[in-house]
């Protein structure tokens, strides 16, 4: 396991009601995925049940949990006789999900822009605006790109389009904070975002989904450089 993922500061509980079992697991869950996500946990690293738990400070009930569900994620795997490493990056994988990517998510783009009404609207600048903010904070801007996918997919009014999308956001998350750490890449993100509301503003579908497209083929191109 890297030694780069911190202790984390567990907060004094003594004076509040019980954890449940479902938000330790969820703690958990959150907690190793975001280490894996970040590169804390590299690719290839082998997991230890006893340290994890020792690092987050969580029982071991909730982080095998934890681990079941990130190996239902495609995060983690299991190699027999040996144990449970983070799964390694593959570049055929990433680009299996760009393609699925560019079938579903230029399409909720065209509905988003035909769908959106001013409170989406509103909520995508808002998150546009916190991005610019971010500067290079590449943690900061992962999570704002998911934001914006994710109120982007609400837009389109399509609740299975919006659960597929943010299944596959998930599994691409790791492809994104490499992505975002390029030479200034989170310009260009940022620029491909901003074409994408301009088009959602005007109500434009067609042009919605060409700047999607856009967006997703850079993604593309970016990633294969740095894999």
């Amino acid at each position: 396991m890297s030694a780069k993922i911190a202790r984390r500061q567990i907060p004094d509980r003594s004076a509040t009601a019980p954890a449940t079992s479902s938000s330790l697991r969820d703690t958990a869950y959150e907690a190793i995925k975001n280490s894996i996500i970040t590169c804390a946990l590299k690719p290839g690293d082998y997991v230890n049940e006893a340290q994890l738990c020792v690092t987050f400070g969580i029982g071991r009930t909730p982080v095998h949990q934890a681990l079941d569900r990130l190996m239902h994620d495609g995060l983690v795997q299991v190699i027999p006789r040996r144990g449970i490493i983070v799964k390694p990056v593959s570049l055929d994988e990433v680009m299996q999900i760009i393609d699925v990517r560019l079938l579903n998510e230029t399409h909720c783009a065209r509905l988003a822009a035909e769908r959106a009404d001013r409170v989406h609207i509103e909520e995508l600048a808002g998150i546009l605006a916190r991005a610019r903010a971010a500067g290079g904070n590449v943690k900061k801007l992962m999570e704002l790109d998911r934001e914006f996918h994710a109120a982007l997919a609400r837009a389109a009014a399509n609740d299975v389009l919006s659960e597929l999308l943010g299944r596959l956001h998930e599994r691409a998350l790791r492809f994104w904070f490499i992505s975002l750490n390029a030479p200034e890449h989170h310009v260009k993100v940022q620029d491909e975002h901003e074409a994408i509301l301009a088009a959602v503003k005007k109500h434009n579908g067609a042009a919605a989904e060409v700047a999607m497209r856009r967006h997703i083929e850079s993604f593309r191109r970016n990633v294969a450089r740095y894999l």
